[in-house]
């Protein structure tokens, strides 16, 4: 898929950037990943990546009472570095998050996220 080969060396221009995927957030499953993952480990980091957007998608906590609001990204950080969890909204029920990970001294929120977003909606596109 060029759509998604072109999405991933695009986010690795980001800024701090240490590695990029795309996750299916339904499976887990890593549909490509590339740079470094947390503990090398490219799996287990989909796997998570999966988890916590299930989390934030089920829980009312997090749910708009705006109607037909949906969660657009989620950014968790830590003292080495930023994770970014961006949604790929398609006209389908869309199952695919764009995961990078920035190296939080040489990365930049602001610039991240919007990067984030022009690359998921581009992936859309292609």
């Amino acid at each position: 898929m060029p759509g998604v080969d072109h999405c991933l060396q695009e986010a690795m221009t980001i800024p701090g950037a240490v590695g990029a995927s795309i996750v299916d957030y339904t499976t887990g499953f890593p549909v490509a990943t590339t740079g470094a993952a947390p503990n090398s480990d490219h799996e287990a980091a989909a796997a998570g990546t999966a988890e916590v957007v299930q989390a934030a998608n089920s829980r009312s906590l997090f749910v708009s009472a705006i109607p037909h609001d949906l969660l657009e990204d989620l950014i968790i950080t830590t003292a080495g570095g930023y994770h970014l969890l961006r949604m790929v909204q398609t006209e389908f029920d869309s199952r695919l998050v764009l995961y990078v990970w920035l190296d939080r001294v040489r990365g930049n929120l602001a610039v991240a996220r919007r990067m984030m977003q022009r690359l998921a909606d581009e992936l859309v596109t292609r």
